[in-house]
């Protein structure tokens, strides 16, 4: 590590984020922490066509009283090895609410999960993604209560309300109070900044003490095996009066001097943001496509896919998909259908038009899952994500266990096509179905597809529940094969073939070997007949010949033309 050239490139951050004296504090103690930093030790951890993400709780399975993360790992052993390459682990740190989101310690591991021994064997084989909850943590973390007994360095560690402050204009997606009021030990009342809930208060990051304890944080995640970083709703991370508290130019300071640091203590991590917001909003944190994210969410593919098969019909993931385009040779897609949140919908507000949304709605209500909203500005309420496990969501009226479960397998054909890199949610890959009760029960929408998994009654019905079987079988079979493709190169050149309305299609190519594939995916329960290029189809391994390619109802096609 040349420590030199990464204090000159992080002060260079830290003038563009802070002003006056915070701006000296912030390079002065910054300045005082590398220079005694020790680097971790290098990975490799360039991304290729090999590359798929599980996303998973660290306790997602479960086996009489072993750790959850030993179980996990006995789960990758027995029914992954070869076929995921990295896994995205939900927060795993102890926590007091939202299924791991109010983190109360974020250098622990739950002990629910085991302990860092656990995430070292996990990682000897696999790649790990950390989630890093820096906008807020817990309201019982040793941070907010060192904040409440106002304890030298965390006098500023959270953001107290002010009447020179105006909140009017924040967007966030909760209807509870933006501040809530906390007491110490001696009756002293804090009126503090809450995005989410009562129990996730904010970080200040205006505070560059917070600041550099949130990059020590970033650090020993580094130290401790992760290859990716996640940065959980990062668009709210910094606050700024008469705003909307959005995406703020200091947010994406912070990303970019965060993305030159790994840059130099560990070449080739990967950050990925999280931001589900419209479109454009989501794609500027690539920056100019090498100096901010590694990977962005593509958080319009999840609605898309699902309003295709819904209606049967290409025309609007045709048109959208055509202005996908390459970012970098360092920045992709995080492509994925299903996660622990809903389907959100605030990324296609400018995609779909309302009476699709209410569409999407009505066959989600009817199908098991619920609607969840924000409230707008003006008080009216707007749908902000459909709460649904992505199998039940793509069941039309009158298809039964069979066409459903091909339909689940010709949606991850579409995701695993496309251009970035694909993460598929534990639920979908063993083709899980509404976790109704579990919904109730919680009184939570997303505890749907949040449900923990028998791995003894998961292997077994791997094998004997056709329904999990063929999504399982289907889906791996289409991972293992995608692996030897070089055109679904994550940098590589992706096309829309306007073929019908009722086949998705596109061109990938790499760009570094030439080779193409052809990818065809049937949306429709009809079969369909196309004129193709002669060539391999990859899926089947069978020779095109005539020009010729059938597919039945949802049918899907991977071809590799004859040079």
């Amino acid at each position: 590590m040349d420590t030199h050239l990464l204090l000159s490139t992080v002060n260079q951050h830290l003038g563009r984020i802070y002003t006056g004296s915070k701006l000296n504090e912030s390079i002065k103690i910054f300045d005082d922490f590398f220079k005694t930093y020790k680097t971790p030790v290098h990975r490799n951890t360039s991304l290729s066509e090999k590359n798929a993400y599980l996303i998973t709780y660290g306790d997602a399975f479960f086996n009489d009283d072993k750790a959850g993360l030993q179980v996990l790992k006995d789960v990758v052993d027995k029914q992954l090895k070869g076929i995921i390459t990295d896994i995205h682990l939900l927060p795993m740190f102890p926590f007091t609410s939202d299924d791991g989101f109010a983190v109360s310690d974020y250098l622990k591991i739950n002990p629910i999960l085991g302990d860092w021994e656990d995430i070292d064997d996990l990682s000897h084989e696999i790649r790990l993604m950390f989630d890093f909850v820096a906008n807020h943590s817990s309201k019982s973390s040793e941070w907010f209560q060192k904040f409440l007994e106002q304890a030298s360095e965390f006098e500023n560690a959270y953001i107290r309300e002010s009447a020179n402050f105006d909140a009017s204009k924040v967007t966030r997606p909760r209807t509870s109070p933006l501040f809530h009021h906390y007491k110490n030990d001696e009756g002293k009342d804090y009126s503090v900044w809450t995005t989410f809930s009562e129990d996730q208060v904010d970080n200040n990051v205006g505070d560059p003490k917070t600041l550099l304890r949130l990059t020590e944080v970033l650090l020993t995640y580094i130290e401790r095996g992760a290859s990716s970083i996640r940065l959980d709703a990062i668009g709210f991370l910094w606050k700024e009066s008469g705003t909307a508290c959005m995406h703020l130019r200091q947010t994406h300071q912070i990303v970019k001097m965060w993305r030159s640091i790994l840059n130099e203590v560990a070449p080739g991590t990967q950050i990925i943001t999280e931001t589900n917001v419209p479109e454009q909003e989501n794609l500027s944190y690539f920056g100019n496509g090498s100096d901010e994210a590694n990977q962005v969410y593509q958080f319009p593919l999840p609605p898309l896919v699902l309003f295709s098969l819904t209606v049967n019909n290409s025309k609007v993931l045709s048109n959208w998909a055509k202005h996908v385009k390459p970012i970098s040779s360092t920045g992709t897609y995080f492509n994925f259908l299903a996660s622990h949140d809903g389907i959100g919908m605030r990324p296609v507000e400018d995609i779909l038009s309302r009476n699709y949304w209410d569409l999407l709605a009505r066959k989600v209500e009817k199908n098991g899952g619920r609607i969840s909203y924000k409230t707008n500005q003006d008080g009216s309420r707007s749908i902000y994500e459909l709460n649904i496990n992505y199998s039940d969501a793509l069941r039309n009226d009158g298809e039964n266990d069979q066409v459903a479960a091909g339909k689940m397998v010709a949606a991850h054909h579409i995701l695993l096509s496309f251009l970035g890199v694909p993460a598929i949610y534990y639920h979908s890959l063993f083709g899980s179905q509404n976790d109704v009760a579990g919904m109730r029960k919680s009184g939570n929408s997303r505890q749907i597809n949040r449900e923990k998994l028998d791995e003894n009654k998961l292997f077994y019905e791997l094998k004997h529940n056709p329904y999990r079987r063929t999504i399982f079988e289907g889906i791996k079979r289409l991972l293992k094969i995608r692996q030897h493709v070089k055109a679904f190169n994550p940098y590589g050149v992706q096309n829309v073939l306007d073929i019908s309305n009722d086949i998705f299609s596109l061109q990938r190519t790499d760009p570094v070997s030439g080779d193409i594939c052809l990818t065809y995916t049937n949306l429709t329960p009809y079969e369909k007949d196309l004129n193709v290029m002669n060539g391999i189809e990859l899926i089947s391994d069978q020779n095109i010949r005539h020009n010729r390619l059938h597919l039945g109802p949802y049918g899907i096609a991977w071809i590799k033309p004859k040079k």
